[in-house]
């Protein structure tokens, strides 16, 4: 008798299973077509900027957002996914956000403080995603902790190295436009890392990790 009463349900999950796979891998799909696309439209604004003006602090904004899009394309399949809508907002405006920023030909300020400043953001992000390799993703999830490198001083290194990238585009190219755009996938980042955090903190390993390095981004900050 409890077997036929649950041959439905067993039934409906079968049916719904491959539905809900194909869901999750088409909207997988969609992301990495559109960073691919936003980041292929920053790439050919910021090439030909830097050929028209010798300015190359946007080419190292770039090399760091060329490793976002590396890494998503073969980004490993994750433990646990934030699947809410607020996740995926604030996904969306940190991630699609610095791709529409442009270049300008009046800079705020010197540009080998703009460079120093850009590329030691670089270098954070670099090596904080060396650190991550594969577990590197967009949406927050589990995809392994990890506590070596960078990640021994704060919980996120590499939203620590897209603030450094960020403020060095923005002073090599004060516009009100790159501002609101910058300022806004900032704050989303911040609110990601937050969001990023419920979901890991179902790992246990990764609450003991919590209780190891208290700050989350900025050292003795946040």
């Amino acid at each position: 008798m409890n077997l036929a009463l649950t041959r439905p349900e067993t039934l409906r999950f079968r049916l719904h299973w491959p539905r809900a796979v194909a869901q999750r891998d088409l909207g997988d799909l969609a992301s990495k077509i559109v960073i691919v696309t936003l980041f292929s439209s920053m790439a050919m604004r910021l090439a030909a900027d830097a050929v028209r003006t010798g300015h190359v602090t946007g080419i190292l904004l770039l090399a760091s957002e060329a490793l976002v899009v590396a890494l998503t394309l073969v980004r490993r399949s994750a433990a646990s996914v934030d699947r809410s809508w607020r996740a995926r907002m604030l996904t969306a405006f940190s991630t699609f956000g610095p791709p529409l920023v442009r270049p300008m030909s009046v800079a705020g300020a010197p540009e080998h403080f703009t460079i120093a400043l850009t590329a030691i953001g670089l270098m954070i992000v670099v090596l904080g995603k060396m650190s991550l390799g594969r577990s590197f993703g967009l949406a927050p999830a589990n995809r392994g902790v990890v506590s070596t490198g960078l990640y021994r001083v704060v919980r996120h290194p590499i939203y620590l190295g897209y603030l450094l990238t960020h403020v060095g585009f923005l002073i090599a190219n004060p516009a009100p436009w790159n501002l609101v755009i910058l300022a806004s996938a900032d704050v989303a980042l911040m609110l990601r890392a937050c969001c990023e955090e419920r979901t890991l903190a179902e790992d246990p390993s990764y609450r003991a990790y919590m209780q190891r390095v208290r700050c989350r981004v900025i050292p003795r900050v946040f």
